[in-house]
């Protein structure tokens, strides 16, 4: 905002306020955009014709169903819904993913809050034995 120094009035010790918009700056920065928009504009353009083939993709695979173990406070452990031990696990597992690489296959773990720190270590450790190294946990979302 601008201050008028002096004026009308005879006082030359007041000062007054300018309350005029001053639009100079603003027309010098939109005639800069202006002319860097009619440069860029016919660069944008393409104006070689090429003859494009179709575009044929294969059909993608349904991404893989994840594999959720459970484990109860009483220690007893889940594949899904299906209930099995720490022994049979890595069979289990097996049979579940397939063919797939179980080095690239994620596991995901849900506990109860109260399981026993042991069980949760026997699954984990029977995972890593049987070549599952990608596990993520899952929690409880608050809302």
């Amino acid at each position: 905002m601008a201050a008028k120094l002096s004026g009308g009035g005879g006082d030359r010790f007041n000062v007054e306020q300018n309350s005029e918009i001053n639009v100079t700056p603003f027309v010098d920065v939109m005639l800069v955009l202006l002319i860097i928009f009619m440069v860029a504009a016919p660069l944008a353009s393409v104006t070689v014709e090429v003859n494009l083939p179709p575009a044929v993709a294969k059909q993608s695979e349904t991404p893989p169903k994840p594999v959720y173990i459970s484990i109860q406070e009483s220690g007893k452990v889940y594949i899904g819904d299906f209930e099995t031990t720490v022994d049979t696990m890595g069979q289990d597992l097996a049979k579940n993913i397939g063919r797939r690489d179980p080095t690239k296959e994620r596991i995901y773990i849900r506990a109860d809050e109260k399981t026993r720190y042991g069980a949760f270590m026997e699954v984990m450790n029977t995972l890593q034995d049987n070549g599952f190294y990608s596990v993520a946990l899952i929690g409880r979302e608050d809302n």
